[in-house]
């Protein structure tokens, strides 16, 4: 019998059930369900899996686009005692093999059009079965969704894996962050309060759910509060202004590369947004010019700055809509279970004001990185697990994020912060988007190298980018080179992959 102090992930679910009943918790299509029948469908999904021949703490990988299926699959793993395997859909080739094999799934849920390139390189991992999430004759929905609910004869308890959390591999190969019932449950609690969820916030869900931000910010969190949440496939920037307008949300997350194009959509002049009173950002960098636009249009909107990383659980820290004005650059203040250091490369307390690498400790961290004891017994010591961000705090407690540590240069001697380069090279009105990465130099060791996206019609050349960088930037700041690109590489979240752009520059 489980432990009655246990707290899981899909108890989330069962708590919501007792106390919303039939209050519409979900609407994904034409399809929509209620708190009693998600958590019936969660059982069923449990029941099906482990009818697999799936055991306590057996990994299932799932490969597909948003849908009610996808969530009833997460849901359903953590309540058969099983390991959610989130993996991102545009994986082909090795790198889907790599977090298959890695990951040592014995089942893959998958979406229709994803199956052939899962079954590609089904033959190098541990996959046993392929099966189909939604959407044909012999999917798992339908099945999941109706007849009788049955009884689990399983134990689960709060210290379980539920999830390989992979991180996004902007600096290096990807590593799964090894997260326990525990740990999701209590970020859970830290995003109700620190982002203001409500119960009839009405929350617009778009972005990736293989990411953590949507997932387990968002999602999990307004399930547990009684929302009525609404799911879109992907975050398509029409239909979501469609979707704010005609079913009046309150709430909506979006990653700055999403909150880009929908400034400059042409429907946004004359869309009804009124209803909006939440928008929230994070996973990358918002543009200040960009935040600004928005916030012209949109007068009413509180905006929150949401950081963190998938190691824990992702939030970390949480910049309020009435702290914008005042430090627009920060990312905010900890939320509710973390605690921070912020030290120098001999691991002492620096003052207020100066750099430092930004430490964690809380009850939402993973155990460790999935088959990487070396990464894990590095990234935990001293008591403390090692960010890897480059950060400064005030005296008030707020932290900005200054870079990645492997993303500062070292050119000439001198340290400098590729963030801080880029909000200057943004600044320029024929940029649409720009990187900076160091690239090998035979007199500076590392150049500060400027990759840039022109905005359409635009034919700026490296000379204005430079002599615009010069009159914000020290010298030794400014680029010595400037690259000009079509795209950036992203991964679905729109995390900047900074390494494959380096590969590529220095190939």
């Amino acid at each position: 019998m489980s432990d009655p102090r246990s707290s899981t992930v899909d108890d989330v679910v069962r708590r919501s059930a007792q106390r919303f009943g039939d209050k519409v918790a979900l609407r994904f299509a034409d399809r929509q369900w209620s708190y009693r029948e998600l958590d019936a469908g969660v059982t069923r999904a449990a029941a099906s899996l482990l009818a697999l021949g799936l055991a306590h703490g057996d990994r299932v990988a799932t490969v597909g686009l948003n849908s009610d299926a996808y969530l009833l699959a997460f849901l359903g793993c953590a309540r058969a005692g099983l390991v959610h395997v989130p993996v991102n859909f545009a994986l082909t080739g090795g790198e889907l093999e790599y977090l298959l094999a890695d990951s040592g799934a014995r089942v893959a849920l998958v979406d229709e059009p994803l199956r052939a390139g899962v079954e590609q390189v089904r033959a190098r991992t541990a996959l046993e079965q392929v099966l189909v999430l939604h959407g044909t004759d012999d999917a798992l929905l339908p099945g999941w969704a109706a007849g009788a609910v049955p009884a689990l004869d399983v134990e689960v308890g709060e210290l379980d894996l539920v999830q390989l959390l992979y991180t996004s591999g902007t600096t290096s190969a990807p590593k799964g962050a090894t997260m326990t019932h525990r740990a999701l449950v209590h970020e859970y609690v830290s995003c109700i309060a620190g982002l203001e969820i409500a119960e009839d916030d009405d929350p617009l869900h778009c972005m990736p759910l293989y990411h953590s931000a949507q997932m387990h910010v968002f999602l999990l969190p307004s399930l547990a509060l009684g929302c009525t949440n609404t799911l879109l496939p992907k975050p398509d920037v029409a239909e979501i202004l469609r979707r704010v307008a005609a079913d009046r949300h309150r709430s909506l997350f979006l990653a700055p590369t999403v909150w880009v194009p929908l400034s400059n959509h042409e429907a946004l002049a004359t869309a009804d947004l009124t209803s909006l009173r939440k928008a929230y950002y994070g996973a990358s960098i918002m543009p200040g010019p960009v935040r600004d636009r928005l916030a012209a249009r949109l007068p009413e909107i509180g905006f929150y700055n949401c950081f963190g990383q998938s190691e824990i659980g992702p939030l970390a820290t949480v910049l309020l809509p009435a702290e914008h004005e005042e430090r627009p650059e920060a990312c905010g203040r900890t939320v509710l279970f973390v605690e921070t250091r912020v030290v120098d490369e001999e691991g002492s307390e620096v003052p207020a004001g100066e750099r430092g690498e930004l430490l964690y400790r809380s009850p939402q961290l993973c155990t460790g990185y999935w088959n990487k004891p070396d990464e894990t017994e590095a990234a935990f010591r001293d008591g403390w697990f090692h960010s890897g961000d480059m950060v400064v705090r005030d005296e008030a407690g707020y932290i900005t994020v200054v870079d990645r540590i492997k993303d500062v240069i070292n050119t000439g001697g001198v340290l400098v912060a590729s963030r801080e380069v880029e909000d200057a090279v943004y600044t320029h009105p024929a940029v649409a988007e720009v990187a900076v990465v160091a690239t090998p130099d035979e007199r500076w060791i590392e150049a500060v190298t400027a990759v840039v996206v022109r905005r359409p019609g635009e034919d700026v050349d490296e000379a204005a980018i430079i002599a615009h960088a010069r009159t914000r930037l020290a010298s030794y700041k400014v680029p010595k080179k400037v690259v000009f690109v079509d795209e950036l590489p992203r991964n679905q979240s729109g995390k900047l992959l900074k390494r494959v752009l380096r590969d590529r520059l220095d190939a």
